[in-house]
């Protein structure tokens, strides 16, 4: 079905949506388009243009601070766009429609490299879940756990996009840039991209090598990583507050190149969903338990061998958490928000003590949590990755009740004012908790980021909830 039937046939049908992890934003929307070509999306958005109706980009729908919903809106829902549209073996670039999804799209190259002498795959793409989109990556500018990587702004070559008018555009550096720095990166608000051209990086294999660390080194030993030419790394710290090691005892593993000729062993240790399940339960009840089997996992898996693209890959278990309440019998059901911090690298372990004290002060409950680094964007607009930060997500439960609600709300303020306290900041669309004074202290852009947004969306056709919080917050400012 086209959009435009679509459209016109779902016109009084209405659909309640929500994100994939926190479940807290249960969303009303007009209806869900499933656009298959940049024609329908053409469609789609000129006729909300002319019914004076908005539209929300949505791929995965993993983003927690409604970036990928509007209230009253168009669902345009990516995921039928998920073809291959080209491959360039010489320069190593991959042309892709924005829906696809990493593991498909690592399947298309892996097959049509077979017998090759030499290979390409990504570079990198978020940790943690990998049914998410390449239109979704963009518009967030994501990151992985690369030890010398800028984001995935990076990784872009081009970018197609429909603007709100209504025309197709490619974006690079070349054309467009204007455009371009605004669309990665710009959480769906300056048009729909419906293709990407991805740099891709030589595909080779690597050792993973595993320690544990204390955070109060961990920076130091990252650098001694990076000089010795590792490639990927992260350190997944304790998330047991009993422990005296809590938020400063942790995993450290990293992934360095090996010889091409180094077999891959069948018989590797690996954890399964059954053993995520339990991992994720204990989390929940026992969370020294939990560090603890989680790390002497991670040490027997030390010497392991894998491609440097699909290690990247990863288990995510959809509506876990319903699963877990069951088991836990809570008062309360509940779920797991993130939140990501970045802070100057020789702030990470000053920032990660006060962490400490207020975690333990409120009790906060917190599920896991792991540091990751990042080097500078110089292109993107809204830049989230300043300088050569330290990233620090933290996973906390959140109680579906008011009191937890709140409580939860609290605690991710505070961190960012205590990111802030240490020079740093955030990310600006896993929650819409901070603050507008945390807000412009960490975007001082943000004012003229919504001036470009009305430049280029006179009509604002292009909306989500998390964008209309805060330009309606800062509208209430006298």
């Amino acid at each position: 079905m086209s959009a435009l039937a679509t459209f016109e046939s779902r016109e009084e049908h209405r659909e309640v949506c929500n994100d994939k992890h926190s479940h807290l934003n249960s969303t009303s929307v007009l209806g869900r388009i499933a656009p298959r070509a940049v024609e329908d999306v053409v469609r789609a958005v000129r006729h909300a243009d002319q019914r004076g109706q908005s539209l929300s980009v949505a791929g995965s729908c993993h983003a927690m601070g409604g970036q990928q919903f509007a209230t009253d809106a168009w669902l345009l829902d990516m995921r039928s766009m998920d073809k291959v549209l080209g491959f360039d073996r010489e320069r190593g670039i991959i042309h892709a429609q924005a829906g696809i999804t990493w593991p498909d799209l690592i399947r298309h190259y892996v097959i049509a490299q077979r017998g090759g002498a030499s290979a390409w795959g990504i570079r990198q793409k978020q940790t943690g879940a990998d049914r998410l989109t390449l239109g979704g990556a963009v518009a967030a500018n994501i990151h992985g756990r690369g030890l010398a990587y800028a984001p995935f702004v990076n990784d872009i070559e081009s970018v197609e996009v429909v603007r709100a008018d209504g025309s197709v555009v490619e974006c690079s550096r070349a054309h467009n840039y204007d455009l371009f720095r605004l669309v990665v990166g710009g959480y769906g608000l300056f048009g729909v991209v419906t293709s990407v051209k991805l740099r891709l990086a030589p595909r080779q294999k690597v050792e993973r090598v595993v320690e544990l660390a204390r955070v109060e080194q961990i920076i130091e030993r990252f650098q001694e990583r990076i000089d010795a030419g590792y490639l990927y790394g992260d350190f997944q710290f304790s998330s047991a507050p009993e422990d005296r090691g809590f938020l400063s005892h942790g995993v450290f593993s990293c992934y360095r190149p090996v010889d091409p000729d180094t077999p891959i062993p069948s018989g590797q240790i690996r954890l399964s969903p059954a053993d995520w399940r339990r991992l994720l339960y204990l989390a929940h009840r026992n969370k020294l338990q939990a560090f603890n089997e989680f790390a002497d996992f991670y040490l027997q898996s030390s010497g392991q061998i894998y491609w440097s693209d699909t290690h990247q890959l990863s288990v995510y278990l959809d509506d876990y958490h319903g699963k877990l309440d069951d088991a836990l019998q809570p008062q309360v059901a509940g779920s797991e928000m993130i939140t990501e911090l970045y802070v100057p690298r020789e702030q990470l372990a000053a920032f990660m003590q006060d962490v400490r004290k207020d975690f333990l002060r409120h009790r906060v409950d917190f599920i896991y949590g792991t540091v990751r680094l990042i080097e500078p964007d110089t292109e993107t607009f809204m830049a989230w990755a300043r300088e050569r930060f330290a990233c620090v997500i933290f996973n906390l439960h959140v109680d579906h009740d008011a009191r937890g609600l709140t409580a939860s709300a609290e605690a991710f303020r505070r961190l960012i004012d205590i990111a802030i306290d240490h020079g740093g900041s955030y990310f600006l669309t896993y929650h819409r908790h901070a603050s507008l004074g945390q807000l412009r202290t960490c975007y001082p852009m943000f004012d003229r980021f919504l001036a470009a947004k009305r430049s280029f969306d006179p009509q604002e056709l292009f909306q989500s909830d998390w964008y209309r919080h805060y330009r309606d917050e800062l509208a209430r400012m006298p």
